[in-house]
């Protein structure tokens, strides 16, 4: 039987483990890459009702990205400051073999009382690959290497004598011991608005990331992803990519998403636009992530200013429970200053949101 709690929309914070914050802008940010801030702001998201957090996975500078903390050690120590928070790390296949990674979230699993997962980034920037020497594939074989990446990950943490014979990775009865913790294995996340993203998600992934869209486009993706997962005999969860901006007026949310706007890093913006969306017309349908993505939309990394949750608690309490009436389940929200803004979306905003989900709001009222 499911229970109120695991029907109540869930909420996750991007990890600043990555200098420059979460907007391509020279604006003021009160937010910090280094681990004491990092550190605090975990322990202020799990007091303020965060479940979930995402640490992010750089190998290069670029885009105001200037330092870089690993991953999946940057998420151990947030685990380690926390006792309920679960934090996603994000893995990069080709850097990181799979039984590399089983082996490690497996030791994380354990050391945690299961609150670590995945989220698998096939990659998007080129030049990421070939400065650190890793081949560069083609789009819909980077998909493809991910979905074995998954299904040997998967089958590391839960068979022994586990055998694949994949084209990217073979294992030969090969037993991991001991398992992780959670059952049957940590949580597997992913991202991608591409054919072959959707495609991967439906066949091995626990959890689908949407970047920033709107209401009518998120529904479209959660119903095709949904219906290719059930003819599979599964089932798909999905979050939601927001940058959120709550304050006490409307005025004073709009003016701040202007002042971010106009203070963007303008070569980094074109930037960071050029590579994404030539990575994402390698797709066979030139439709992957960012392919409709303008100027502003891209001054946030994942078009979380699309989304819409800009304003005041109410409108934003309101547009979450409106995306949960169309099936998702998580909203990933990203700050301008983290540790007090999440504070403050925890005191006003998130107790709007069970109000609303107690007194059974749909879209339609909200």
């Amino acid at each position: 039987m499911t229970t109120d709690h695991e029907r109540a929309v869930k909420f996750a914070y991007w990890v600043p483990n990555v200098s420059g914050g979460l907007v391509v802008s020279k604006i003021e940010q009160r937010t910090s890459w280094d681990i004491d801030y990092n550190r605090r702001l975990a322990q202020t998201a799990e007091r303020s009702g965060f479940e979930y957090a995402l640490s992010q996975i750089r190998f290069t500078a670029g885009y105001g990205a200037e330092y870089q903390h690993e991953s999946v050690a940057f998420s151990h120590a947030l685990l380690a400051a926390t006792e309920k928070l679960k934090v996603i790390a994000a893995i990069l296949p080709g850097p990181w073999h799979p039984a590399v990674v089983a082996k490690q979230l497996a030791t994380i699993d354990q050391l945690t009382g299961g609150r670590v997962a995945i989220n698998v980034v096939s990659g998007w920037f080129k030049g990421e690959f070939t400065a650190i020497g890793e081949p560069w594939l083609e789009h819909d074989e980077r998909y493809r290497r991910s979905e074995e990446f998954i299904r040997a990950v998967k089958g590391v943490w839960t068979e022994d004598d586990f055998t694949f014979k994949g084209d990217f990775y073979r294992f030969n009865n090969y037993t991991l011991k001991p398992k992780p913790l959670q059952q049957p294995h940590p949580e597997v996340f992913q991202g991608g608005n591409s054919a072959a993203a959707r495609r991967m998600a439906a066949a091995v992934s626990d959890w689908y990331f949407m970047n920033g869209n709107s209401l009518e486009n998120h529904r479209a993706q959660i119903d095709e992803i949904r219906t290719a997962a059930a003819a599979q005999g599964r089932t798909v969860r999905f979050g939601v990519n927001a940058f959120i901006i709550a304050r006490d007026s409307e005025d004073e949310a709009q003016q701040v998403l202007h002042d971010i706007v106009r203070h963007a890093d303008t070569e980094a913006v074109h930037a960071f636009g050029h590579a994404v969306k030539q990575a994402g017309s390698a797709s066979p349908e030139a439709q992957g992530m960012w392919s409709n993505s303008k100027f502003e939309d891209l001054v946030q990394y994942n078009d979380g200013f699309k989304t819409g949750l800009i304003g005041t608690p109410e409108q934003i309490a309101r547009k979450i429970v409106a995306l949960k009436a169309i099936g998702v389940d998580l909203v990933l929200g990203g700050f301008l200053h983290f540790i007090e803004e999440v504070e403050y979306f925890g005191k006003r905003v998130l107790p709007l949101v069970r109000e609303l989900e107690e007194a059974g709001a749909t879209a339609e009222t909200a």
